[in-house]
């Protein structure tokens, strides 16, 4: 049986809907030496924001049995440092269409930071998160009021001609509400989702295990969470959807793409094991023929 693994993303043709999620993956120089990158479908970088930033005080990664807790705070060099040397390095070792993901404090941040990277010839998709928990005055502030929501959406668009998705966070009441806002605005497709808020405490030293006390919950256990929200907004919107959450196997992928997406990214899998994105790519055929799948695309949304 032959197996079509391709998928095209807002005009964009993937080998295969596999993608390394922003934070999980840095800016792939990490990755380069151990797989050739140039399996992957894309590659979502390091959140970028406007000004570097060193992020949030030690410690800020708490592990668990069934996923892991991180309060990073959006760690980056700066967005003239991703394009003056991060996205030249990435070109060296990755020869396709990258996802810039993008972060701000403020509207004027998104737009200043999605009008420069748009310039860049590599950036095939920008990805506007609007949902980061681990950070004040910004990130997730934007992703619980469809309001925001949409006013970032807009600006952003104001200034970039690549396509623009907008990465919700799922710690909001109603996902599909603030999902049709971005669409309304004009965003060209939806990530979702980001990490769910979670907590734990040093129950010896009577202390939150993080300095910042909460961050943001990601891995396997938030899967059926995630896959929910992917299958609610693919319901109410009619734009492309990159389901993330929890993915660990190629099943978790056909599953993510069954509710609704079109390409799914792989997060904290990364972490536990760096050759993650690689093993779902080589066994996705051996899955599909088990399933008599001969397409991928065939199988997105068929969940009614």
């Amino acid at each position: 049986m032959v197996t079509k693994l391709s998928v095209n993303l807002c005009g964009i043709l993937l080998d295969n809907p596999v993608i390394p999620a922003s934070g999980t993956f840095g800016f792939g120089m990490e990755m380069a030496d151990i797989y050739n990158l140039d399996i992957l479908g894309s590659i979502s970088i390091k959140g970028t924001t406007r000004e570097a930033r060193y992020g949030n005080p030690l410690p800020r990664i708490a592990e668990g049995e069934r996923g892991i807790l991180n309060s990073v705070g959006l760690q980056n060099p700066g967005i003239h440092s991703v394009i003056a040397d991060e996205l030249p390095r990435l070109k060296q070792v990755f020869h396709k269409p990258v996802i810039a993901n993008i972060s701000g404090f403020s509207i004027d941040d998104y737009a200043y930071s999605c009008e420069k990277i748009n310039d860049q010839e590599q950036v095939g998709i920008i990805e506007v998160n609007i949902s980061c928990p681990n950070v004040h005055n910004g990130g997730m502030a934007f992703g619980t009021s469809p309001k925001m929501a949409a006013k970032v959406t807009q600006a952003v668009k104001h200034v970039t001609t690549k396509p623009v998705f907008i990465k919700l966070s799922p710690n909001v009441t109603d996902i599909t509400s603030i999902a049709k806002a971005c669409e309304e605005a004009g965003a060209d497709g939806l990530t979702l989702v980001n990490t769910f808020l979670g907590m734990r405490i040093d129950i010896q030293r009577r202390q939150p295990i993080l300095a910042q006390k909460v961050g943001g919950y990601s891995g396997p256990a938030i899967f059926p969470i995630a896959l929910r929200m992917v299958y609610q907004v693919a319901q109410t919107c009619h734009i492309p959807i990159i389901g993330c959450g929890g993915v660990a196997t190629a099943e978790d992928v056909i599953e993510m793409m069954m509710a609704g997406a079109t390409a799914v990214q792989v997060g904290a899998e990364n972490l536990r094991n760096p050759f993650a994105c690689k093993e779902i790519i080589e066994t996705l055929p051996q899955v599909m023929e088990r399933l008599k799948i001969d397409s991928l695309e065939s199988i997105i949304g068929i969940i009614k």
